[in-house]
């Protein structure tokens, strides 16, 4: 198994009764593989896991599953802010055919590094898969500091395999990267927009939005780090943040005739005004 290089983190696509459309993931996965991605994200923040309810968390992670078989590393999304309850999906879950776990910070109730710490842990003492830590401070309210995240791995190094880094701050995590050194363990860039920046200072790869429409493109820019490549694509990258993720992937991807543009409540379509400038870029 190699989760180094890029990752797409894959949406779910809905069609216009809201239900899971089947037809449009087996484009999306085709799309993935043909597009030669390292691996793949499923039920992750951009697959809008927080509004499937567990019969369709169940359809995605078993229909990605079966249809991948094996051709590419499958990475599951699993977490929450609850300890004992992840702890409780983690002993659960089938996780047949996953090669490893995504796990947020626990949101909303801040907890501290100490806490933060001890939950990550917890969750390593259970998880028969191992697990890449996921800070996203935008979206937790917490920050993930690198002398917590590398505490983690050396009280965990057979579980603890990576972190994705989604803070946006290249000071913390150049300096994460340095703490690293070393180790086996993969600082994986968060965002699309520091993919370059990050794989210059020695990441080991991406998990990716835009990859969903541009996996050739991207999987370019992560194994050459070209910052000219870079630039070209940041004006897209942009928008695609502009009023939310994945509010812009599924534009880019109903625009480009993948799937219909349907999104989960409280989340909804680009302003047709973001519609038209990503219309004009693509």
């Amino acid at each position: 198994m190699s989760l180094r290089g890029l990752g797409t983190a894959l949406i779910t696509p809905f069609d216009s009764k809201g239900h899971v459309d089947v037809e449009a993931l087996k484009r999306l996965l085709d799309k993935q593989i043909s597009g030669g991605v390292d691996y793949i994200v499923v039920l992750g923040t951009t697959g809008e896991a927080a509004t499937l309810n567990e019969e369709e968390k169940v359809l995605v992670r078993t229909f990605v599953r079966d249809y991948v078989a094996g051709r590419v590393p499958l990475v599951l999304g699993v977490g929450g802010n609850n300890t004992a309850a992840v702890c409780e999906q983690l002993r659960t879950l089938d996780l047949t055919g996953y090669s490893a776990i995504l796990s947020v910070c626990p949101y909303y109730n801040k907890p501290s590094q100490e806490g933060l710490y001890q939950h990550f842990c917890a969750l390593a003492e259970v998880s028969e898969l191992p697990i890449i830590l996921y800070n996203v401070p935008g979206r937790t309210g917490v920050n993930l500091l690198p002398e917590t995240v590398m505490r983690i791995y050396e009280a965990e190094p057979d579980k603890i395999i990576g972190i994705k880094e989604a803070s946006g701050n290249m000071e913390q995590i150049c300096h994460l990267i340095t703490l690293a050194q070393g180790s086996d363990l993969l600082v994986i860039s968060g965002d699309d927009g520091l993919a370059a920046e990050i794989m210059q200072a020695g990441g080991a790869g991406l998990i990716s939005v835009l990859s969903n429409a541009f996996p050739e493109e991207t999987g370019r820019l992560v194994r050459t780090a070209d910052s000219g490549l870079q630039k070209q694509l940041n004006p897209l990258i942009s928008l695609l943040f502009k009023e939310g993720n994945p509010s812009g992937i599924k534009t880019v991807l109903s625009q480009m005739g993948l799937i219909e543009n349907y999104l989960r409540l409280p989340l909804v379509p680009n302003s047709k005004a973001v519609q038209a400038e990503i219309a004009a870029i693509l």
